[in-house]
């Protein structure tokens, strides 16, 4: 494929989008934590502060996927949800009343969730269409690896600015809505990256496609993810506060290094196991993981417990989205992975949250993760009681 066709080529533009997008969370993600107790709330406040910022990002992306399923188009969503996000972050460093904290933090969290099952049901799309011409296309895992590989680019560049883990929160913030600006551009100079489902296609809300072994599943994941709260919502703060190592961007971007290839490789391993087979080996990970951290407070442990990245997100995710394209109609496959974003990750994500803020104060950072790597035990054991109806889903 020459240049400018590679150029012209929508699953191209839709990896561009995938990089500059997962660049905004390489400053949001492991800094929004930092950038909060910069401001001056204590971790129980910034646990509870999460917690809404998880709770914003349940129901504002599912009603907005089903829009965008409805109308065939996701560009508009896309460039408001930058906005947004800018929005928020203005607001975040320039007004320290709690009420307008809550306000900014929700502005984030509906500009950051709203894209993703819209960039995700867009590349399942383009794939479905493609191999019906019969033309070579990257699996879904390539692409989100992309997204990984923009993470790691940003997150590693910070790392390398001598100081910027203790700079004031404006710093943090105006990093972040730089990246969003870059991306916005990319949006803007893309095409359409909707999902494409023809109108006749289309029809009104109707949930009767979730059926049991859709829930059980979701509760799989959804236990999986509760787990996984101790360390998106405070990892950050441990490197610092019970380690004193300033490694924060380093750190992430070495959970993002090693996901690369698992996300690449993800379709492979789902040859051979059901989706949710993987997502069960991601929640036995997700278990090590957790005690390394609790039973390991070391820079050691640290990195080991990163390298079971590969395995709790890298392979996690792929096999999450081909769960949700299995068990999904094509005209609510936006709506779907919505769901799962909302009901499988941002509601375990703001119970995790509000309630490892309350543990890390009465008990501190290692009770935190030895309690919660009890979610994934249950996640296990889940999935063992239901073993025969998920793993047929493939």
């Amino acid at each position: 494929m020459r240049g400018t066709e590679i150029r012209n080529n929508p699953g191209f533009k839709l990896g561009i989008c995938y990089f500059l997008f997962y660049g905004i969370f390489g400053v949001t993600s492991p800094y929004l934590p930092v950038m909060l107790r910069g401001i001056g709330y204590s971790p129980a406040a910034i646990g509870a502060l999460l917690g809404i910022y998880e709770l914003v990002g349940i129901g504002g992306p599912i009603f907005l996927a089903r829009i965008a399923d409805a109308s065939g188009r996701s560009k508009p969503f896309l460039l408001g949800s930058g906005l947004s996000i800018i929005a928020g972050l203005v607001l975040l460093v320039t007004f320290k009343w709690p009420i307008l904290t809550v306000l900014s933090l929700s502005c984030i969290s509906l500009g950051l969730k709203t894209p993703i099952p819209l960039l995700d049901a867009s590349i399942l799309r383009t794939i479905e269409v493609s191999t019906a011409r019969g033309e070579k296309i990257p699996k879904y895992g390539t692409f989100r690896a992309l997204g990984s590989v923009g993470f790691v680019f940003i997150t590693l560049g910070l790392q390398f600015i001598p100081g910027f883990d203790l700079s004031p929160p404006w710093v943090k913030a105006g990093s972040a809505a730089a990246m969003v600006l870059v991306y916005l551009v990319g949006v803007q100079g893309s095409s359409e990256p909707g999902s494409g489902i023809p109108s006749h296609e289309k029809s009104n809300l109707n949930l009767g496609w979730v059926d049991r072994d859709f829930i059980v599943g979701l509760g799989v994941i959804t236990l999986g993810r509760l787990a996984m709260a101790s360390v998106n919502s405070f990892f950050s703060l441990y490197l610092v506060e019970e380690l004193s190592w300033h490694a924060i961007g380093a750190m992430s971007a070495l959970g993002a290094v090693v996901e690369i290839p698992a996300m690449m490789l993800s379709w492979r391993v789902m040859k051979k196991r059901s989706p949710m087979a993987v997502i069960a080996l991601a929640s036995a990970a997700i278990v090590a993981r957790l005690l390394i951290y609790a039973l390991v407070p070391t820079k050691l442990g640290v990195i080991a417990g990163q390298l079971l990245h590969s395995l709790c997100y890298g392979l996690f995710w792929p096999a999450a989205v081909a769960f949700i394209d299995l068990k999904t109609p094509p005209a609510y496959r936006t709506t779907g992975i919505a769901l799962l974003l909302s009901l499988g990750l941002g509601l375990p994500y703001v119970l995790g949250s509000a309630l490892g803020g309350v543990i890390i104060e009465a008990f501190g950072y290692r009770w935190l993760f030895a309690s919660f790597s009890l979610f994934a035990v249950a996640s296990l054991a889940l999935y063992a009681a239901h073993r025969k109806e998920l793993a047929s889903i493939r």
